[in-house]
């Protein structure tokens, strides 16, 4: 099955042509000599027939079956305009009543394979933002009054249109005020700041030149594709061509997948082993602002640049150096940028192989000792394993040895760390799930005619002692398989915070082969297929997987995960399967919860984890920053002084010295995953609840 990174590529790819920002003064509906200047973009021979293609496999091979009406129609055409314009920044009212003129018409041309609006909007959409480039390059000449208490207020996806050129002009002020005083915190003058900025929309012009009338396609017809569910994209062909780059592990650079959000580059996944994880100086959410080649190479700003781009510089050969220019995600409005040195690399499976190691943990008088299997993919050797070879490498396999090892290490339990595991093959969840079970069925997967297949695993158990699974919000797909089997079956406890809810199976088309009389390439459908269901009946799909023991969410549930997704396919239910278990006894459950809260109650690691996310959720709903400089370097300074005292705390309970400044701390210095430890905690709990319930001296079984 296709991971969900893949998915998150396919966002990757749709975000690459629209910047956020990009700023002469225009008048009201006139197009500027630049505009003027573009030769409008039409679609190519073929788009036609590869419309009403496309349109007849949704309508009759995907899951669901939509229905193209007006309702359809309507969702088109709101999805389409996102893309172009998410924040509101260059489309006025007018605008969008003028081309809403095809609101519920969308559905009607696309079975006529007429795609003709789509690019008639994407024209204006250009219009637009060369009126916005022509506007900001204007106010270089201006000297910004960073004294006052404006604000500004860039989250803007549901805000109402603006209505007039003065208050686009009034916006996009605030706008470009609030990028100058960020580089003037960084260090740079207002010389700098001025050629920065110039530079930085000059390149947003150039890279609006550069689209293709394939880019407008693949845009307006992922804007079809989402609509119907989010995992269900149209690759182009080079966007095809770079998605099988994605999935063989053989890329070589950073381990970082990207995506376009706003005018920003954004880190949404770190591969496991790759230099960007390896550096521990890079986080999801972190913003890539500039990149520079070698260690002595310029920096080149990055900001609105198309997301193919950006990662054609990150890109490079095993073994040479490129640096990058970061906007932490928790970093305070205002922050200079880190530099961070990276190595490129290539990704292999191995790096993303299981991992172990041993945690003790004391419990009263009592002494425990954990094995801890760090998992960050279900992964696969698929060719290796059809040419015969003995040795192919598996997530299965890998786990079995570790668990031997285990065996001889006289565990007294399991710690299975999905967290941040997006998934993987199918396959590999099952046989992992079979390890741990003996001849159960661990997922059903129905299809569009409605058949359900149930998945048994083989047999063989290597593991019969004490479990417990940990999973997070990026925890998905195979990971959700596998922890919501070992849960239905009461076969171990699962601890962290709800799963995020993908529990649908994708097919690439190539459409080359749905259409072979077709001189031209034309891409690929990912489509989908299949839903998975738990052996209880519940699908994973939307709902995810809810821990028995939660630990709070560092991403918001509403903005990150399946339920997040407006088109996703609905939580539904089918009959239960047979099998030997059943879920953990309720009130086992409530005194481990009731343990665990009055835990980390205590724990001084925790409570500033739910101090970091309380301020993540303000900065959030504020969605604004100040542009006042004052105000600016004093929130900064707080922040901090915040994340100092934290990291301090941290430190004397370590015996070490306290730190006078944060870029004092050792790059090498890790910190504690208070988490994994509170889960051991957890863990020796259930043991010594177990043994109380068997009756004195009653042994928990170990492995075998």
């Amino acid at each position: 099955m296709l991971r969900l990174i893949s998915a998150v590529y396919c966002v990757l790819v749709l975000n690459a042509l629209w910047p956020e920002g990009i700023p002469k003064k225009a008048s009201d509906g006139a197009p500027t000599p630049e505009a003027d200047s573009l030769k409008p973009l039409t679609p190519l021979p073929y788009h036609s027939r590869l419309t009403v293609e496309i349109v007849n496999i949704l309508r009759f091979q995907h899951y669901r079956e939509p229905e193209f009406n007006d309702t359809f129609s309507a969702q088109v055409f709101d999805r389409y305009i996102g893309y172009l314009d998410p924040a509101r920044l260059y489309f006025r009212k007018k605008d969008i009543e003028k081309l809403g003129v095809a609101r519920y018409q969308i559905d009607d041309m696309l079975r006529s394979g007429d795609v003709q609006w789509a690019y008639d909007a994407y024209e204006l959409y250009r219009r637009r933002v060369n009126e916005r480039i022509d506007f900001t390059l204007s106010l270089k000449e201006q000297s910004f009054d960073y004294t006052g208490q404006e604000r500004y207020h860039y989250n803007r996806e549901k805000a109402p249109w603006l209505v007039t050129v003065y208050q686009l002009d009034s916006l996009w002020t605030l706008k470009i005020k609030s990028e100058a005083l960020s580089l003037k915190l960084a260090g740079k003058d207002e010389d700098e700041s001025e050629t920065t900025l110039a530079r930085r929309y000059e390149n947003l012009r150039t890279n609006l030149r550069k689209q293709k009338s394939e880019d407008v396609y693949q845009l307006f017809m992922n804007a079809v594709c989402e609509t119907v569910d989010p995992h269900t994209n149209y690759f182009a062909p080079p966007t095809a061509d770079n998605f099988k780059i994605s999935m063989s592990n053989s890329l070589e650079g950073i381990g970082a997948t990207l995506r376009t959000e706003g005018e920003f580059t954004k880190i949404v996944a770190l591969s496991k082993g790759g230099p960007a994880e390896k550096s521990k100086e890079l986080s999801v959410n972190d913003k890539i602002i500039a990149v520079a080649q070698g260690d002595t190479g310029r920096f080149e700003d990055v900001i609105g640049m198309r997301i193919d781009e950006v990662v054609a510089r990150i890109r490079g050969p095993k073994g040479t150096v490129v640096r990058l220019q970061i906007l932490g995600a928790s970093d305070p409005a205002g922050s200079p940028p880190r530099t961070v040195r990276l190595v490129r690399d290539k990704i292999k499976l191995e790096d993303q192989s299981a991992k172990s190691e041993i945690i003790k943990i004391r419990m009263g008088n009592k002494n425990f000792q954990f094995g801890v299997i760090h998992l960050p993919s279900f992964y696969l050797d698929h060719e290796a394993m059809q040419r015969g070879e003995k040795d192919y490498k598996s997530t299965t396999r890998d786990v079995r040895v570790i668990l031997e090892n285990f065996s001889h290490e006289k565990v007294d339990g399991v710690i299975m760390d999905l967290r941040g595991n997006g998934g993987g093959s199918l396959y590999e969840a099952v046989e992992l799930t079979g390890l741990f079970v003996n001849r159960e069925p661990i997922v059903q997967v129905r299809n569009a005619q409605g058949q359900v297949e149930v998945r048994h695993d083989e047999p063989g158990i290597a593991y019969r002692g004490p479990l417990l699974v940990m999973v997070d919000r990026f925890s998905a797909s195979a990971s959700e398989i596998f922890s919501a089997a070992i849960q239905d079956m009461g076969r171990g406890l699962v601890v962290g915070s709800k799963t995020f809810g993908k529990g649908t199976v994708q097919n690439l088309v190539d459409l080359n082969r749905v259409l072979p009389r077709e001189k031209d390439r034309l891409g690929q459908l990912k489509l989908t297929i299949a839903k998975f269901y738990r052996i209880s009946g519940g699908s994973t799909q939307h709902a995810g997987v809810t821990p028995d023991i939660p630990f709070a969410s560092a991403v918001p549930e509403e903005e990150y995960g399946e339920s997040a997704e407006p088109t996703a396919l609905p939580f539904d239910q089918i009959a239960p399967v047979p099998h030997d278990g059943a879920p953990l006894d309720e009130k086992l459950i409530q005194t481990l919860r009731s343990k665990s809260a009055a835990r980390l109650d205590k724990n001084p690691d925790y409570q500033w984890y739910l101090t970091d996310i309380e301020i993540s959720r303000r900065k959030r709903e504020e969605g604004s920053v100040t542009l006042n400089e004052n105000d600016m370097l004093r929130e900064r300074q707080m922040e901090e002084e915040r994340q100092l005292m934290k990291i301090n705390a941290q430190r004397a309970r370590k015996g070490l010295k306290p730190l006078e400044k944060l870029a004092d701390k050792p790059k090498d210095e890790k910190e504690e995953d208070f988490l994994l430890t509170e889960a051991g905690y957890i863990l020796a709990d259930f043991i010594q609840l177990q043994s109380e319930k068997n009756g004195a001296g009653a042994k928990v079984e170990k492995s075998r």
